[in-house]
This record gives structure tokens, C-alpha cells and sequence, in this order.
């Protein structure tokens, strides 16, 4: 303002001459951003200041109310839970079936302090047989008495056991179309008598390397002065290492036994074995996997007939795998054993072999499995696997050859008994198993077995079926239970010498397959009483189980069976 006052009054006043202009001036907007820092010093608080707490004073001011609410007591809530069933000690069963057919069944248990116990079982069946065209007796009578007395504790557990068995077989098996006379036919005195005792124990000890040993020893004999005495023990071990296991399993085993006749002649038969086994196993165990490695080594001797001692080792290797956890599992084993025959063994088979055998072993060298188990789903399980065995002087059973016209025959001298034949067998198997719980009542499944046989001596596998097949229904409910079974067993080869011609024939026979339907019915009136109903060969098929050993037909059978206390 001065300065414009000043102008006024020492200048002359002119006409402005500069015009208005508008001037724009652009520039890019180049925004920057300062750099950071950070603050070094932290902030410091007294250490007063934070662990001082202020002191807090409550004042409640009580005012009384009046109620008339009476709380009433709480009572505990339970779960209302089922009567327990009444296990019962002992049963009685009593049945009877067309063929005059008894049948009982007993079973005693008893105690005389809470760490033992005692009992017995006694079973006895027989038939008149009447099987059709037979012409000889068809009878049969079984019989047997066991009695047991065990004891408990908290470190082991220990039980002995004595019986008694009684089998009396026929044989009635004449080849089809014989040429015997009736004078012939009454003259053979068909019956055979079988006798067994036996004698053993086992014990089992919890949290000890020795883990236990079971032992047996068994007398057989017939009416035709065969005896045998076989004895078995097989204690067992086991050792940690590391985090596994190692399981130790040995055999001791001795038989011996005679025939009083060859089949031919007169002459005794001698037979004698002893077999020495040790089987260690290291088990490993992984989330998914289990192996066991493992080996059997076997010494066995002969005491009789110059046969010759020998070594044997076999592989004895286990393993399975989870693919999917509790759903499918996959398994090979490769396994061997050196298996000791007896006759004892031999006619709980057959019971129509002539007393005339020649008892021996079977070198299994090994029997290789490969196969897949597991679950479907939740109610659908299933089994299958494929095998290769390799055995040496495996048993094939063949029908004994006709002495009729050559020499005066015994009982079982006319082509109805079997005897035993040794070959190396090779047997490429299949396996399949499968299983429905289609309810807690309702269970179905079947399972399959074909075989292929390649033999080194003899033409065929003699009597041995290349298929055999079952399916199994089970319905079971509080007082109805059912159960029935169809199954099926391929043709057998079999072959005998028939020496009835003027010249000798090797004849090669057929055993034709076979299906029966066996069907079991029971309904329980009490947990005490129950009445039962059994109905075998249903589809009466008059098959041959063995050659020219024809099956009854239609065969039931009923009765009742009564639980109780002493």
C-alpha cells in the first residue's frame, strides 16, 4: 500500500497496456513415497507399574426373599439292560432217525474250586446201514469216551485228557456184478473192529520264554492184530529281539506199528519212525505288514524195514500286506514238512483199508500260496488264492485187487477193501471263498477247491477229485435255527487187479461225482430244552463215496437236547 501511495504521488499516471493472459503450466504427477524407518529405542515401562495390582473391595448387600419352591431329590438315571442268559455246564442229547439210527450225545462239566474244572463226553451213533443192492452187511457202529480235568492259575494254565474210541466198519463194497456164489458170499465174515486209546496234556504258561508244550500218546488196534504206537510231544519257545519276536517250535515223535500179513502172503509187516523237528521263526510286525521268516528242520529216522534216515529243510515264510486298511489284504506263504502217516490217521480217512498197509512219510518240499482276502463291503468277505504243492511218496488210496480164484481170500480179499500206493505228486490248486451276512440272522456263502495233478509212476491221482465245491445257508434267531449245506464232489480214478479171469486184468474204474444236500433244523422251547431235526443226502443220490461203497439214501433224524447243572 505504500508503495502504490508513494507511486500515485511521484509518478505521472499512465494507461496499463499488458492484456490478461491465462497460462497453463502441465507437469507429470510423480508421487513419492518417503522411506521408512524404524524406531530404535523401545518404550521403557516400570517394572511397578506392572506387577502393582490394584486392590478391588466387594460389598454385597443382602436382601432376603421369601419362596415357597421346595427342591426335590435328583434320582439316578440308569440304562435298563437285558436278563443275562444262563450259560449251562452240561447237555444231554437224544436222537433217533430212520435205518435204526441212535444217536447220543453227553457232556458232564463240573468244579471243585474256581481254578479247576473236570467233565467227560461220550458219543455214541450207529446204523443197520440196509444200503441198497449191498449184498453184505452194511453196519456201522462209533463209540467214544473222553475225560479231561483242568486247572488254572494266574501264570499258567494245564489240562490232562484219557479216551476211548470204538469203530466198527463192514466191508460190504463188492465190485459191481461179482460172480460169487451165495456159499461164497456167506462165508465172508465182512466185520471190522478199530481201537483206539489215547493219553496226553498241554500246558500254557502267560509271561515266560517257554511258552508251553502239548504231548499224546495214542494206542491203536484192529481185530486182525494190527497195533501201532504213536507218540507226539511239541513244546514251544519264545525270545525277544529288538522290538520282535522270535518263536521257537519243536517236534519230538515216535511211531511204531505192524500188520500181521502182507496182502499177499502171511508175513508180518514191521513199520517204525522217529522225527526230530526244530522250526524257528522271527515275526516282523509293521503298520501294514506282517513277515514271518522261519525254517523247519527236520531229522528222521527208521527203525524197521531198512528204510533210511534222512535230513530235511524246508522253508516256513509268511507274509501279508493291507492294501486297504481292513478292507483287502494281500498274502504268499511258502511252507514244507516232512508228515508222518499213521494207521490211526489213515483209516479216520478210510475206514475200509485192509490191514495189510505200508506205513510211510511224505516229504512235502514246499506248498506255495498266493491270494488276496478281504471285504467287499461292510457283509460281503471274500478268500482266493493259488497253490503249488510238491510231494514226495504222497498216499493214493486204489481198491485192492480180487483173490477169489487164486488163493483162499480173506474177508477183505475180494476186491471191496483199499490199500496204499506211494507216487510224486505235483498239485496246481485254485481257491475261492465267499461269504454274506446279509443280517445278525441270515449268513450265506460258498467256497470252490479245483486241483490238477501231475503224478510220476502212476496213471492218475488215484481217488482224488479234481473239483470240489459247497454252499452253506445259516439262518439263526432266539428260537429258530436252520442250516443247510450243498455240496459237490467230482469224479475219482481208481484202478484194481482183477484176477478172477484166467489171465489177470489191471482194470482202470470211474468214481462218478456226487451232490448232497444236508439240511439241520432246531427250535428252541426254554434255554434248557431244545428239539432238533437232521436230514442228509436229501436229493437221495445213491453215490459212492469210495468205489463201490454206495451212501444211504434219504437219512433223517431227530431229537431232543437238554442243558443242565450238577
Amino acid at each position: 500500500m505504500m508503495i502504490m501511495s508513494f507511486s500515485l504521488f511521484s509518478q505521472e499516471v499512465k494507461k496499463d497496456t499488458i492484456d490478461t493472459e491465462e497460462i497453463n503450466i502441465i507437469k507429470a504427477y510423480t508421487p513419492k513415497i518417503k522411506d521408512a524407518f524404524k524406531v530404535k529405542k523401545e518404550p521403557q515401562a516400570g517394572d511397578d507399574e506392572i506387577n502393582n495390582k490394584k486392590s478391588v473391595e466387594y460389598s454385597i448387600n443382602s436382601v432376603p426373599v421369601a419362596s415357597t419352591f421346595t427342591p426335590a431329590k435328583g434320582k439316578a438315571k440308569g440304562v435298563a439292560r437285558k436278563t443275562k442268559e444262563h450259560v449251562y455246564d452240561n447237555f444231554a442229547s437224544v436222537g433217533f432217525g430212520n435205518y435204526t439210527t441212535p444217536k447220543i450225545e453227553l457232556f458232564l462239566n463240573s468244579s471243585s474250586t474256581r481254578d479247576n474244572n473236570f467233565g467227560a463226553l461220550v458219543n455214541f451213533h450207529s446204523s443197520k446201514g440196509n444200503v441198497k443192492d449191498a449184498v453184505l452187511n452194511s453196519n456201522f457202529m462209533k463209540g467214544d469216551l473222553d475225560v479231561f480235568y483242568k486247572n488254572s492259575s494266574r501264570d499258567m494254565d494245564w489240562k490232562v485228557n484219557a479216551g476211548y474210541n470204538y469203530q466198527q466198519q463192514n466191508w460190504y463194497g463188492l465190485p459191481v456184478g461179482n460172480v460169487l456164489t451165495q456159499t461164497q458170499i456167506d462165508a465172508i465174515d465182512e466185520k471190522q473192529v478199530y481201537n483206539g486209546f489215547n493219553f496226553g496234556g498241554n500246558i500254557d504258561y502267560y509271561d515266560a520264554f517257554f511258552k508251553g508244550a502239548k504231548a499224546d500218546i495214542s494206542v491203536f488196534t484192529d481185530s486182525y492184530k494190527s497195533a501201532e504206537l504213536h507218540f507226539l510231544a511239541t513244546p514251544k519257545f519264545q525270545f525277544p529281539i529288538s522290538t520282535e519276536w522270535l518263536d521257537t517250535n519243536f517236534r519230538v515223535e515216535y511211531i511204531s506199528g505192524k500188520m500181521a500179513q502182507d496182502y499177499l502172503t502171511n508175513t508180518e509187516k514191521k513199520y517204525g519212525f522217529y522225527n526230530l523237528g526244530f522250526t524257528p521263526n522271527f515275526k516282523i510286525l509293521r503298520d501294514d505288514l506282517t513277515i514271518n521268516l522261519g525254517a523247519n528242520l527236520v531229522y528222521s529216522g527208521a527203525t524197521q524195514n531198512g528204510d533210511k534216515s534222512q535230513f530235511f529243510i524246508y522253508p516256513n515264510v509268511l507274509a501279508s500286506y493291507e492294501l486297504i486298511q481292513d478292507v483287502i489284504t494281500v498274502y504268499a506263504n511258502v511252507t514244507g514238512d516232512l508228515q508222518q502217516h499213521s494207521y490211526k490217521n489213515i483209516v479216520a480217512i478210510n475206514p475200509f483199508v485192509s490191514p495189510t498197509l505200508s506205513i510211510g512219510r511224505t516229504n512235502e518240499k514246499y506248498n506255495a500260496k498266493l491270494g488276496t482276502k478281504g471285504k467287499l463291503t461292510s457283509s460281503v468277505s471274500f478268500n482266493i488264492h493259488a497253490s503249488y504243492k510238491d510231494e514226495n511218496a504222497k498216499p493214493l488210496f486204489t481198491l485192492n485187487e480180487d483173490l477169489t480164484n487164486t488163493v483162499t481170500p480173506n474177508n477183505y480179499q475180494y476186491a471191496n477193501s483199499f490199500g496204499l500206493v506211494y507216487d510224486n505228486v505235483k498239485t496246481l490248486g485254485f481257491f475261492g471263498e465267499l461269504t454274506l451276512d446279509i443280517s445278525k440272522e441270515l449268513s450265506l456263502g460258498g467256497h470252490a477247491n479245483f486241483n490238477t495233478y501231475t503224478t510220476e509212476f502212476q496213471n492218475e491221482a488215484w481217488n482224488l477229485p479234481a473239483l470240489k465245491a459247497s454252499v452253506f445257508g445259516n439262518y439263526n434267531t432266539n428260537k429258530l435255527a436252520i442250516g443247510a449245506n450243498l455240496f459237490y464232489v467230482g469224479d475219482r480214478k481208481d484202478q484194481y487187479k482183477d484176477n478172477s479171469a484166467f489171465v489177470p486184468v489191471l482194470n482202470e474204474i470211474t468214481a462218478k461225482s456226487y451232490v448232497d444236500l444236508n439240511l439241520n433244523l432246531g427250535y428252541n422251547f426254554s434255554n434248557r430244552l431244545t428239539a432238533f431235526i437232521n436230514g442228509n443226502n436229501l436229493l437221495s443220490s445213491n453215490y459212492d463215496k469210495f468205489t463201490n461203497y454206495k451212501s444211504q439214501g434219504i437219512q433223517v433224524l431227530g431229537g431232543i437236547k437238554y442243558k443242565f447243572d450238577l
